[in-house]
């Protein structure tokens, strides 16, 4: 085609770029490509733009959690007393109202990102029949070629084919939101994020959930001391934890279920929540007709720039494995795209937040105390404590807490890991010092607004340089 960009196709096949999926990997390729000029088409069903995020996964378990935090008025007991509460009754339409309106306002916030952007949609499923070439089963059946693809079609919670699901004693995940009572009683299977992410949010709507783990401690990639935090937190709402169990199976009865342990223990609950990982839906692409395949997990491997072993043919998003995040998955999705139209842009950088969302949220980036110690990597710890802070005064929030872990060599920051309240959000400014090279002494110098949970950067900051300053003297 006369003047056609890198990458263009020459009127041989109908699109430039075809994007599987339209999570926020799929979104973001989808639009990146668009932007550089490239015919574009995303393939998802109807019901499901905006992919597992928007509609069974990040988005309505947010909305939940700040339903439930709103609903129960959790945040406000140390000021009004343990017996305030917003509304006494929570039934799950209160919770699901929320959650309803803002998938919705979502959704039509893609569809016209999507639109402005001159993208495509095809609604159906994709499966490959040629290397270049997916059918469309949607309301009818259609053909369609593109120069490059990229696969972002996500995941869904992994099911052992020991557990009869039933969708409403029996769930996943992805059952949560589709329950059509809070329960008296809940067994979490699992205490990895989205586990203990349901459990706690259960917890404070007065549900007593019992979390059953197979390894020794929960979220093992955290600050030991910020997941003991939590882990108090949960057991002061009730929450039991059964580390080292391992299910053996779960019996239903005519009101709820039994999940019998290997251990011999049997522990009763209204609902049995599974939290068994995620499994890669890769099951229906016929990959094997693209000259691919998958992992047992469903998952595709892929290299630095997110190409698959069949070179025009990119994959992106929870779909490719850790970190499975939803930030992540969207800079993967720009960056594939960029590289599919030969032009690509800096690679991610590798100073990544995680956040979780549990109830008190928890939030880090950089190392932990623990991988540094066995890198042999020297630190000194700074923390602040928002009990000491104003901010932490006025918002009621006397447990949270900002640790900071600091070179003693050079003073750079090595690790923050926050919380309490605004975790996820404060953590970006350890995050923005640490990506630019910051030093503690910044932190110590900056003014930062009061009252704010902010300022907690700059007690944490003082702490770590007395504690480092104490060495200093004792050694001349």
């Amino acid at each position: 085609m006369p003047g056609a960009r890198p990458g263009q196709t020459g009127g041989v096949n109908d699109f430039d770029l075809l994007v599987l999926g339209s999570g926020p990997g799929g979104q973001r390729a989808a639009i990146a490509a668009a932007k550089l000029g490239r015919k574009v088409a995303v393939v998802d069903r109807r019901e499901m733009i905006g992919g597992v995020c928007i509609n069974t996964g990040t988005i309505p378990s947010k909305t939940l959690r700040e339903a439930v935090l709103y609903l129960t008025g959790l945040n406000q007991r140390e000021l009004y007393g343990q017996s305030y509460r917003v509304k006494d009754d929570i039934t799950v339409a209160d919770l699901g109202m929320r959650t309803q309106h803002v998938i919705s306002r979502e959704t039509d916030v893609i569809r016209s990102q999507l639109a402005r952007n001159h993208v495509t949609v095809l609604p159906g499923t994709g499966r490959f029949v040629e290397p270049n070439a997916v059918v469309v089963t949607g309301g009818r059946e259609q053909k369609v070629t593109a120069d490059k693809i990229v696969i972002a079609t996500g995941t869904r919670p992994a099911r052992p084919d020991s557990v009869a699901f039933d969708e409403k004693t029996i769930i996943d995940s992805d059952g949560i939101i589709h329950l059509d009572h809070v329960p008296e009683t809940m067994v979490v299977v699992g205490a990895g994020v989205i586990g203990i992410e349901y459990a706690s949010m259960f917890a404070a709507l007065g549900t007593k959930v019992t979390v059953v783990e197979r390894r020794d401690r929960m979220l093992d990639f955290c600050d030991l001391e910020i997941v003991e935090a939590l882990k108090y937190h949960l057991r002061d709402l009730a929450v039991t934890f059964r580390f080292g169990e391992t299910v053996a199976s779960v019996e239903r009865m005519a009101h709820g279920a039994i999940t019998v342990l290997e251990s011999g223990k049997r522990i009763p609950a209204d609902t049995v929540m599974y939290s068994a990982g995620r499994q890669g839906m890769t099951d229906d692409l016929q990959l094997e007709a693209a000259g691919l395949d998958a992992d047992r997990r469903g998952r595709i491997k892929v290299d630095e720039h997110y190409r698959t072993e069949v070179p025009h043919i990119y994959a992106v998003g929870d779909v490719i494995g850790f970190p499975s995040l939803a930030a992540t998955s969207m800079e993967q999705g720009r960056l594939a795209a960029h590289h599919a139209c030969g032009e690509p842009v800096s690679d991610i950088i590798d100073l990544q937040p995680i956040g979780i969302y549990t109830i008190p949220e928890i939030s880090f980036v950089g190392r932990t105390e623990d991988a540094l110690t066995e890198a042999k990597v020297p630190f000194e710890v700074g923390v602040s404590r928002y009990r000491e802070l104003a901010r932490g005064q006025i918002i009621g929030d006397s447990y949270g807490m900002l640790k900071l872990l600091v070179s003693p060599e050079d003073r750079r920051l090595l690790g923050v890991h926050v919380f309490g309240t605004g975790a996820t959000e404060l953590v970006h400014i350890g995050q923005t010092v640490m990506g630019l090279g910051g030093t503690v002494d910044y932190l110590v110098n900056a003014v930062f607004n009061y009252p704010t949970l902010a300022e907690s950067y700059k007690v944490a900051a003082l702490d770590a340089m007395n504690k480092m300053r104490h060495m200093a003297r004792l050694s001349e």
